[in-house]
């Protein structure tokens, strides 16, 4: 998507060889304009794939999963916690995912009530790097016994290898922005899905 791409370089910034921050308008403050766009953009690429529910991670998920639920129609959304809150007293599904930015394992989980075998789950997240928020939410949907339709990205740092670690799942992945390097603060994009 040539808007977001022209967002990243206009507004986000790196850090390193590995890091892009673009909290200015897409996970720390939220410009909602272009978030709506950018749901816009997964609904188009995702149109034939008839979703009943989108799934994220919490937190910086769920605005771009929203947007896309809006897009499709206003469909329900789930997040899966990182931590279970003591209100969550139902059973879950569960995944550890593990966490480059913070260091650290998390349990993702969301409530079995939420998530059930006739689903059809469309995995919307802000960022692919490792692979490991998606796949812990690949998980989850398969033990569910839901059928995946797809996983939408806004962001991919595709030299971090989180789509090789996704494949085989063989489902449907579409990245807005493809970021194939950073090189002396220099943000070098591939072609989008």
């Amino acid at each position: 998507m040539k808007a977001l791409e022209e967002r990243i370089l206009r507004d986000g910034l790196t850090v390193g060889t590995e890091i892009v921050k673009v909290d200015s308008f897409l996970n720390h403050q939220i410009d909602t304009d272009f978030l709506l766009q950018l749901g816009d953009e997964f609904a188009r690429i995702f149109a034939g794939t008839a979703p009943t529910k989108i799934l994220t991670m919490e937190s910086s998920g769920i605005s771009v999963a929203m947007a896309t639920a809006l897009s499709f129609g206003r469909l329900p959304v789930i997040f899966a916690k990182k931590t279970a809150p003591s209100t969550m007293v139902e059973e879950t599904y569960a995944a550890d995912v593990m966490s480059f930015t913070r260091g650290k394992v998390s349990t993702a989980r969301v409530a079995k009530k939420f998530l059930a075998a006739a689903d059809r789950v469309l995995i919307i997240d802000d960022f692919l790097a490792h692979g490991e928020a998606a796949s812990g939410l690949v998980e989850i949907v398969r033990q569910a016994g839901a059928d995946l339709v797809g996983v939408g990205i806004v962001i991919e740092k595709a030299f971090q290898g989180g789509r090789e670690k996704l494949a085989p799942f063989d489902c449907p992945i579409a990245a807005l922005a493809r970021i194939g390097q950073i090189e002396n603060g220099q943000i070098h994009f591939l072609p989008a899905d």
